[in-house]
Order: structure tokens, then C-alpha cells, then sequence
């Protein structure tokens, strides 16, 4: 299947779910009336929106998360597959078909508010972006903080969207209360590689320049080198830190790419279309740090990797980040400003 312009994927696989699924020619000459894809919104009717999580992998047990699916597009994002149980293809379908949380801010306004609410961060971008195209439309995240802002709760943005300097008003006054940080996503400072892999993100600059000024408000804001790919973006490690550094960045962390189900299919395809010399360094790399295979979903091993590969970028990541003086701990962010919003007064006539 042929790339499509502006999408991180050309290629709809099936639903691992479902038995049957119809499958063009591939053989067939692409259609040069057919239409792009378009992106759809539907509206979710979910009834809560903190989600638990109890991965040891994960830095936090609660998240927000006002979209499913994302326009961003990245080829090897590991929420793809998060799409198949919603009865969709983790291809096109995931960058095209977002289903948007249109109650997100009330729900967590009453979620913040029931006495079984123990105060703790909450990171708001788990899954998918929370700063996604679509969030220029809906304002969903917005909403979101401002609920986060008046009860004080810590937050902790993950994101690879220029659009979260928007709402530096409501980060810094949350940052006034130990209760906010940012941090941006780089996977590579070569714009034309990102807009090949992750075609709806900021740019790079866009995100360090993202990182510089979420950093002069005072918002703790850190870059995350995520995820690297073996023989791809690996070597970009020390750039991307220096670059960070510079422009503001107060720690540092990473993880190396994870191509869970239909993912790795789609990066493969991904690699034919784009970078078909390297296609196969690539893939050997990626087994070499994944214990033979394209994903390794074991806890403890899925995020770093395994096997002297994996140490050596582990080491390249460390040496750099000493060197950029950047600390790899994460600002701790405190519960101690939370507070339950006074209810609506009566007015005495």
C-alpha cells in the first residue's frame, strides 16, 4: 500500500478481533480521484475519566486521556492496537476515526470531587496526545486543567504538540503550587525524518521551542528522547539532550521503541516506503535489543530493552545527559495546595 500524504500510515490492517476483514488488491493501481482520508470525530460516551493504571513500567497510576486515537499520526506509537478494541483498524483508522471525550472536564470535576478521590498526579497524555490537531477544535485538555487548577491537583503533560505553550496561564499557576510539569517528546531534530515518521507533530524546533518557553514561565518541563529507534534515530541521543538542554529543559528520560501487534507491520511497511537501504539494519537492531523478536511486552524489559545493544544506548543516554547537566529524576510534584472548590453561594435578595 502507498503512503498516504500527511498520514503516518497508508495501510487499514485488520482487527485482530474479528475473523473476517476485507483486504484490497495489492496489486491494484492506487486511485488518483480517491479522496484522502478524513478525519472523523465521533463523541465517546464514557462515564469516567481517570484511568488506573498498575504497570510497573508507568511513572504515575492515574491518567487522563480526552481522546482515543490520534491524528498525529506516529507510524510506531504502541497505542495503535488501543484502536482494535473499539472495533477499528490500528492503521488510518487510528489517525482518522478519533473519538473525543466531549464530558471530559465535567466528569472530572465530579470525579476530584467525590470523597473517594485521594489526592495524587494525575498525567494527562497516557495514551494518546492530549494536544493532538484536535484539541484546537474541542479544548478538551483545556477544560481539563482548569478543573486541575481549581482543586490544585498535580498534573504531569506528556506531549509532542507546540500547542501546550496555550495554556501556560493555567500550568504556571498550577507550577505556583509544586502541582505541574511538561515534558516534550523528540524522537529526532531532523525535520524531514519527522515529518516522514510522526507527520501531525510540531516540529522539532516547534518542541524545543515549546520547551523554552513552558521553562521561562517557570513550569518544570523536561524532554523525553522517546522512543529511540536502533539504527535509525539512536545516534541523534546526544543532539536531541544538548538541544533540550539549551532551550531550557530541567531533566531528562527515554525508552526505546515498542512495536506491539499490528504495529510492527506497520512500521515495516513504514521502513520499505521510506527507507528501504536501511530497512533491514533497522529491523536487526530493534531484534537485538527485543530478544530476537520486534516486541518484547515483558514488564521491566519493554521500556529499556535488553541485551548489550540496549546497554549501549542506554550508556550513549547517560553519558549525554551528564554532559547537557541535565538530572534524569523528574521533578516530584506535591498534593499538598489540593483543595475542594467552595459550591455555588445562594444570592440574598
Amino acid at each position: 500500500m502507498a503512503p498516504v500524504r500527511g498520514r503516518g500510515t497508508g495501510s487499514n490492517p485488520p482487527n485482530r478481533f474479528y475473523r473476517k476483514s476485507v483486504v484490497p488488491d495489492p496489486d491494484a493501481a492506487p486511485d488518483p480521484d480517491e479522496p484522502l482520508p478524513r478525519t472523523q470525530f465521533i463523541k465517546d460516551t464514557t462515564r469516567t475519566i481517570i484511568a488506573q493504571n498498575d504497570s510497573p513500567d508507568i511513572g504515575f497510576a492515574r491518567s487522563i486521556n480526552p481522546y482515543r486515537g490520534c491524528e498525529h499520526g506516529c507510524v510506531y506509537c504502541y497505542a495503535r492496537p488501543f484502536h482494535e478494541f473499539l472495533g477499528f483498524s490500528p492503521g488510518i483508522d487510528f489517525e482518522t476515526k478519533i473519538l473525543v471525550k466531549e464530558e471530559a472536564p465535567k466528569l472530572l470535576r465530579d470525579e476530584l470531587s467525590s470523597p473517594n478521590w485521594k489526592p495524587q498526579t494525575i498525567a494527562m497524555s497516557g495514551v494518546t496526545d492530549c494536544y493532538q490537531p484536535a484539541e484546537r477544535k474541542f479544548a478538551l485538555t483545556r477544560g481539563c486543567l482548569e478543573v486541575l487548577a481549581e482543586f490544585r491537583n498535580p498534573v504531569v503533560i506528556i506531549t509532542k504538540n507546540h500547542l501546550v505553550t496555550r495554556d501556560i496561564d493555567l500550568l504556571s499557576e498550577l507550577a505556583r503550587h509544586q502541582a505541574a510539569s511538561v515534558v516534550l517528546s523528540i524522537t529526532t531534530l531532523d525535520p524531514e525524518l519527522a515529518r516522514r515518521m510522526e507527520p501531525r507533530t510540531s516540529t522539532p524546533a516547534r518542541r524545543l521551542a515549546a520547551i523554552e518557553a513552558l521553562s521561562v514561565a517557570g513550569i518544570p518541563t523536561g524532554v523525553n528522547v522517546a522512543p529511540i529507534i536502533p539504527g535509525l534515530t539512536d545516534s541523534e541521543v546526544p543532539a536531541i539532550l544538548k538541544a533540550a538542554a539549551k532551550a531550557g529543559a530541567s531533566f531528562a528520560g527515554h525508552t526505546i521503541v515498542r512495536l506491539p501487534y499490528a504495529v510492527k507491520d506497520l512500521f515495516e511497511q513504514w521502513l520499505t516506503d521510506h527507507f528501504p537501504a536501511r530497512k533491514e539494519k533497522v529491523l536487526h537492531r530493534i531484534r537485538g535489543v527485543r530478544d530476537g523478536a520486534l516486541n518484547d511486552p515483558r514488564f521491566g524489559s519493554r521500556m529499556s530493552g535488553q541485551g548489550v545493544y540496549a546497554e549501549q544506548i542506554s550508556a550513549l543516554f547517560e553519558l549525554s545527559r551528564k554532559k547537557a547537566k541535565l538530572p534524569a529524576e523528574h521533578p516530584e510534584l506535591s498534593t499538598a495546595s489540593f483543595r475542594l472548590p467552595p459550591g455555588p453561594q445562594l444570592t440574598l435578595f
